[in-house]
């Protein structure tokens, strides 16, 4: 199913923003981030998010980004936004001229992490989805839209209920670039079950 844009909710609303039914448009504002306490120890929860709810236990959220970033930690990509102290994200995040992280951050009860690897500088566009089963989540990102690949697996530990979840973009240091969305798309769940060992009895 194609996403109405027009549709979606804000969080913190950015200053300037074009939103149509099959497009949106981002300029971030400088200083916006988000982070819960581990490692660094500050705790940043101001970055703009637009997403939409949904109660249903099994689908894929798939989104390509565009983005025009130049400066370290600017960064844009999907996002599921419950509260400020648990949220998960993925995007690609510029670091200097030669590269990037590619990435994804968990916020579990007000404790971030942040796995990525590291990619070309001239990366300017990227497809991410990400898909639920029931309380536990899967962020892939591909490169033409067609061919995904897993990035992570991971458990919210508030998020077995309704989730709040969509796209986002920010510049975490004196910073604004264009961020664009497009392609939304909500459909059946493209993360299958598991195959393997058999789950363990409880």
């Amino acid at each position: 199913m194609k996403v109405n844009a027009k549709s979606m909710v804000w969080v913190r609303p950015p200053k300037e923003f074009t939103v149509t039914e099959d497009r949106v448009e981002i300029v971030t504002e400088p200083f916006t981030d988000l982070w819960q306490r581990t490692y660094y120890h500050f705790r940043n929860d101001n970055a703009p998010a637009l997403q939409m709810s949904t109660d249903e236990k099994y689908f894929s959220f798939t989104v390509k980004t565009v983005f025009d970033t130049k400066v370290r930690y600017d960064q844009s990509g999907i996002i599921m936004y419950l509260d400020s102290e648990n949220w998960l994200k993925a995007a690609i995040e510029y670091e200097d001229g030669k590269i990037q992280r590619l990435g994804s951050v968990v916020t579990n009860n007000g404790y971030s992490d942040w796995a990525s690897v590291d990619i070309d500088a001239s990366v300017k566009s990227m497809w991410f989805r990400l898909s639920r089963r029931g309380d536990d989540f899967c962020i892939e990102n591909s490169v033409d839209g067609i061919n995904f690949k897993q990035m992570r697996i991971c458990h919210m530990f508030r998020g077995g209920d309704t989730v709040r979840f969509g796209i986002y973009a920010c510049s975490a240091e004196n910073s604004s670039f264009k961020a664009l969305f497009t392609d939304m798309q909500l459909t059946e769940c493209k993360w299958l079950p598991h195959d393997g060992q058999a789950p363990d009895e409880e």
